[in-house]
């Protein structure tokens, strides 16, 4: 293999220099309001560029290199985006048939006072989360959070906390329930159903920090009035397809070794069918408007998911350079895998998870399965720590915009942490670790 160590040579720098400067506007979205995929567009095609230039003038072999490394990297951003691209659409139809307004309606219409709804709350997103991914479950949940809290700030603030503790410790025993843990899998590193032990690990995470929130929740009755809501023709058949395209990824994968992005590919065609059939037999006298499935296609995430597209070759590209390699180093064979996996975690609070995981995959450290799940658990729940350490939790920020704020979930991450250390030690013991 014809590759360079750029890492103390000016074109590393530079490049190291533009990926810090991109990031750093991704992380003040929220007072820019600058799309966050647009930075790191720019940072992924300037470090190849610089790449490119640098290998321009070695010889042919050389160049090689980079087509094939970039050709990996492209690959890998393409599994991921056809997979969430499936996922996202499935979650757009199901919004518009109501699925989700009918699960808000009936918790809203029971009449529970603010604990019960802190604690309903709390479990659905934990349980809901690893089918319908931390982010939407926790858009979803916030929205029943917000129409039963009217007036109280105390109870939307622990309820947002809750929620996207919730989101991020059940999509972390899920290949389906972060970005992280599908990276994860659709690298071939972890099979589907042994994600399933770090469940008990997943649940400590959740459990710790809801119990002492929710003695300070108030005892009190919400004052909300709401119409009936109902699941939309064809909404029940919608789950169905949804659950069956997640059965067909898991079993294209398992069984036919191809990628689990065919499988869902699969289930988006089996959509578009449906909705063919929605449409030509659309009653203007019973539905308001007919069922649109290239509509729902286009209102996926695009922003999140060119973010992921420039994340990944920007990660790629810095790995091409070698700093991965040096951190890899340091990290997994200077202090051990296990105190590394726990730093990763508490820096995915910082960084974000999504680049930090793929940071790890792309090193491929050498380290047994249960080192690999402890990453995977300390990346999912360490998110938790700060509000802006996850998508649940930045997407959180600007739904419940005044209420559940940056500082307003800081004084909350102690408690958190204690959820995030436990965790980690059940873990430990259930896997027989040694530190």
């Amino acid at each position: 293999m014809h590759q360079i160590n750029l890492t103390t040579h000016f074109i590393g720098y530079l490049s190291l220099i533009f990926f810090v400067i991109a990031y750093f506007v991704v992380m003040i979205e929220e007072f820019t309001h600058l799309r966050k995929s647009k930075p790191v567009i720019l940072s992924a095609a300037i470090i190849w560029a610089l790449i490119g230039a640098y290998y321009s003038f070695q010889p042919d072999s050389f160049t090689h290199e980079i087509e094939h490394a970039l050709e990996k990297n492209v690959l890998e951003f393409a599994e991921l985006f056809l997979f969430l691209l499936t996922a996202m659409t499935y979650i757009n139809a199901l919004q518009e048939r109501n699925v989700f307004d009918v699960i808000r309606y009936k918790l809203i219409s029971k009449g529970y006072n603010f604990k019960k709804l802190f604690i309903l709350t709390g479990i659905i997103t934990f349980f809901l989360s690893p089918i319908a991914d931390n982010l939407t479950t926790a858009l979803v949940m916030c929205s029943v959070v917000l129409a039963c809290g009217k007036g109280n700030t105390r109870f939307l603030t622990l309820g947002c906390i809750n929620i996207v503790v919730a989101a991020n410790a059940g999509g972390a025993f899920s290949p389906f329930g972060d970005i992280t843990t599908l990276m994860v899998w659709q690298a071939g590193i972890v099979e589907f159903f042994t994600f399933f032990k770090l469940f008990l690990p997943s649940v400590v995470n959740y459990i710790i920090p809801a119990a002492i929130m929710y003695l300070y929740i108030p005892n009190e009755m919400p004052k909300v009035t709401s119409e009936k809501v109902v699941i939309k023709r064809g909404g029940k058949f919608i789950i169905f397809l949804g659950l069956f395209t997640i059965f067909s990824a898991v079993n294209f994968h398992n069984i036919l070794h191809l990628p689990p992005m065919l499988g869902m590919m699969f289930g988006l065609g089996l959509l578009g069918l449906y909705s063919f059939y929605l449409k030509i037999t659309y009653n203007s006298k019973y539905e308001d408007n007919k069922f649109d499935f290239m509509r729902k296609v286009s209102k996926a995430e695009w922003d999140t998911l060119l973010f992921f597209f420039g994340i990944i070759l920007s990660v790629g590209g810095l790995g091409f350079i070698g700093y991965l390699t040096v951190v890899s180093e340091y990290l997994y064979i200077g202090i051990g895998p296990t105190y590394a996996n726990i730093l990763v975690g508490i820096l995915s609070a910082i960084v974000d998870n999504i680049p930090v995981m793929f940071a790890v995959i792309s090193m491929n450290p050498e380290m047994p399965l249960e080192q690999w799940l402890l990453v995977t658990l300390t990346t999912g729940v360490g998110g938790s720590l700060l509000s802006i350490g996850s998508a649940a939790g930045v997407a959180l920020m600007g739904q419940a915009r005044g209420y559940y704020t940056f500082f307003g979930h800081l004084k909350w991450s102690p408690v958190i942490f204690l959820g995030y250390i436990a965790s980690i030690y059940v873990h430990i013991l259930l896997s027989g670790i040694n530190l």
